[in-house]
């Protein structure tokens, strides 16, 4: 089973994907694309340019392509869209080149996990880019749950403490017949 965590930047994914590690055996997390390429010795841009989100959309859309068995992605393709059309440069954006290969990716998902900005906001992120958190936020929300990037695929928005929001997965995946409680 092939599971992505969506949101934007400090709303919790992380945690939510190490929850969802001990509660589903078998899972392993893999890490969102930022930390790969870091990893990996790309150099960021002090301030995020388009090109690194291009560059991370990239290799998102590689490890869904290529990671195999029961994985939780700590990001999903459409996260860095979202981005990149909440970037300053959004004009140089071109969704209409991504959004096929995100859409392909995403059929290749069994479940998109939606962790929005919560209000009162449950992190401690405020001051971390706060307009760009919103737009993210803002953006995601129109192309997973009202899915106006036509991306199909089943998408659950979580809410609640790390615990509650890892039991809202397990109880979807249950009802969807995709594992026993």
């Amino acid at each position: 089973m092939r599971i992505a965590l969506a949101g934007a930047h400090a709303v919790g994914k992380s945690t939510l994907a190490a929850e969802l590690a001990v509660a589903l055996p078998g899972h392993r997390v893999v890490e969102e694309a930022y930390y790969q390429l870091e990893g990996e010795g790309y150099v960021f841009s002090e301030s995020p340019s388009l090109e690194d989100f291009e560059a991370q959309l990239e290799r998102s859309l590689r490890c869904v392509r290529e990671e195999r068995g029961d994985v939780i992605f700590d990001r999903s393709p459409a996260d860095y869209l979202a981005y990149m059309l909440a970037h300053r440069d959004a004009a140089r954006a071109a969704p209409a080149y991504w959004l096929p290969r995100i859409r392909e990716a995403c059929a290749a998902l069994e479940l998109i996990v939606f962790v929005p900005i919560e209000h009162p906001d449950r992190i401690a992120a405020g001051r971390e880019a706060p307009r760009l958190r919103r737009r993210v936020d803002a953006t995601l929300r129109e192309a997973l749950v009202d899915d106006e990037w036509d991306l199909g695929g089943t998408v659950l928005e979580v809410r609640g403490t790390p615990g509650e929001r890892a039991q809202q997965v397990l109880a979807h995946l249950a009802v969807a017949g995709l594992i026993r409680r």
